[in-house]
């Protein structure tokens, strides 16, 4: 009798502490980010989300894709859009505020969970790694050049234009407005 009471002394000290750790949100509240909010005299980048490469690589693009209505007819996910740059944000950090704000889809694997040692962004907007042929894929580049770093471990400056791009070319298919 005392064991089984000390077992449901114990479940309940540990769902106490597990409720106290945990923060539990609503839908609304998880998405009741706002990354366009600055606040006068912060530091800000501008982002973006395109995949206008792939109207150009049509014929390899994933026939669910095809059919689907998931991606822009202009390639434009995300517009330029303005975003507050907090201390120690990285570009990931930028891309994970801004496509949970606007409620698009993005998919990403760890940085312990490969071997680049950075984040690996896998799919955007339902676009993913070979969707349109043997070299797509998901890149950024910052102020017009493609980056050599991960994504998890580049620390935008501020004044920052950070492009994520579908590439179907390994990049080469990306003309850069210099």
């Amino acid at each position: 009798m005392k064991k089984d009471l000390l077992l449901v002394f114990f479940l309940a000290l540990l769902l106490a502490v597990f409720i106290q750790g945990v923060e539990i949100q609503s839908v609304e509240e998880y998405y009741d980010t706002h990354p366009e909010e600055i606040l006068p005299g912060s530091d800000t980048v501008t982002i973006s989300i395109r995949c206008d490469t792939i109207y150009e690589h049509y014929e390899e693009l994933d026939e669910s894709l095809k059919k689907g209505g998931y991606l822009p007819q202009d390639g434009i996910i995300l517009p330029e859009t303005e975003l507050m740059l907090l201390e120690g944000d990285t570009v990931f950090d930028l891309l994970e505020r801004v496509v949970r704000c606007r409620r698009i889809p993005m998919e990403y694997q760890g940085a312990d969970e490969n071997s680049f040692g950075s984040v690996y962004v896998q799919g955007i907007q339902y676009l993913y790694e070979f969707s349109c042929g043997p070299l797509s894929g998901w890149m950024y580049a910052v102020n017009g050049k493609i980056a050599d770093v991960g994504c998890s471990r580049y620390e935008p400056e501020p004044g920052d234009v950070i492009c994520w791009f579908y590439t179907c070319e390994l990049g080469k298919d990306v003309e850069w407005e210099e």
